[in-house]
């Protein structure tokens, strides 16, 4: 279940108090008349199964109120009730599986912005990967592609493409660049400084990798695996399954390429360089298609779900 709080002013609060008590999917509604101060008007709450959550908001959205009033939403870790397990029954599918688009539109947004601590672990992460790779170290490169943060602006593009919300998947779109220039540069410096320091050169670049060869070296496997990764990323994202995302992070190859590409242009290996940019380029692509080819069949499904639910509203209402 999810803990739904509306501020509603007065005037619209009998429309918001009949959606609710219309969706055999909500219960324990509550009104208090004329409590909220800042936005001014009545509070109405309510616990909503987290399946039939999105078409809810969607109507509180067209009454306007998240421009006159304010909605939020939070989980409920416990319900011991026999009105719950009824609204949840009589929702589509199940509460694990549910695509909340509202919740998804806003936890992806904020992953759109270019704070100071992504720039900053986009720039150790890469750093970390640039290494890795130059001293044939898997495990460094797994580290480096779990500390990375770029999954984040590259859900929030897969999200906005989707919702047709091109402001937002430009402002993405930028954040994922100033993430990878910062890791680009700061790779450049590390390696520059390693050359000085005597602990590698443009010998060690040159070297046979075999472990991590493929860093800068796609082949067709770079495209499917960029695909389901986005999936699952997708899947994670909506679902709450974050464990998942550790291991997306992990099978693709962004973060060290870029670190790769780095140390072969502050070397000067050009070759090495163009392949791991080419292999960048195609990761980058292939997660974002795979993410809204996925989120594109989650929608669908579940506005199928929406359409048989009255069918299982009659059935709990039975119960």
């Amino acid at each position: 279940m999810q803990h739904l709080r509306v501020v509603s002013p007065s005037a619209a609060t009998a429309d918001v108090v009949d959606l609710l008590r219309s969706s055999p999917a909500a219960i324990n509604v509550v009104v208090l008349p004329e409590c909220a101060v800042d936005p001014p008007g009545d509070v109405v709450m309510a616990d909503v199964a987290r399946e039939a959550l999105s078409p809810v908001l969607d109507r509180l959205t067209d009454l306007g109120l998240d421009r006159n009033g304010s909605i939020a939403v939070e989980a409920v870790d416990t319900s011991l009730s026999h009105h719950a397990t009824r609204a949840e029954d009589a929702a589509p599918g199940l509460s694990e599986d549910a695509l909340v688009w509202h919740e998804v539109v806003d936890r992806t947004e904020s992953e759109s912005r270019a704070s100071l601590g992504y720039l900053a672990l986009m720039a150790l992460a890469t750093t970390i990967g640039m290494i890795g790779v130059l001293f044939d170290q898997p495990i460094l490169i797994v580290g480096a592609m779990v500390v990375g943060p770029d999954f984040g602006p590259l859900a929030a593009i897969s999200v906005a493409l989707v919702g047709r919300r091109w402001r937002i998947a430009g402002r993405a779109l930028a954040t994922l660049g100033a993430g990878f220039a910062a890791g680009f540069a700061a790779s450049v410096v590390m390696a520059l400084l390693l050359q000085a320091w005597g602990l590698a050169d443009q010998a060690t670049l040159l070297a046979d990798r075999p472990l991590t060869s493929f860093i800068w070296a796609p082949d067709a496997l770079s495209w499917v695996v960029g695909v389901l990764a986005g999936a699952a990323g997708m899947i994670s994202l909506t679902t709450g399954r974050s464990g998942v995302l550790v291991g997306v992070l992990i099978s693709v190859t962004t973060v060290p390429a870029v670190g790769n590409a780095a140390v072969a242009l502050a070397y000067g290996v050009g070759e090495e360089a163009t392949g791991s940019l080419a292999q960048f380029a195609i990761n980058v692509a292939m997660i974002v298609a795979g993410a809204v080819l996925c989120l594109l069949i989650q929608r669908t499904w579940w506005r199928f779900q929406g359409r048989v639910a009255p069918d299982r509203a009659r059935v709990a209402s039975d119960r």
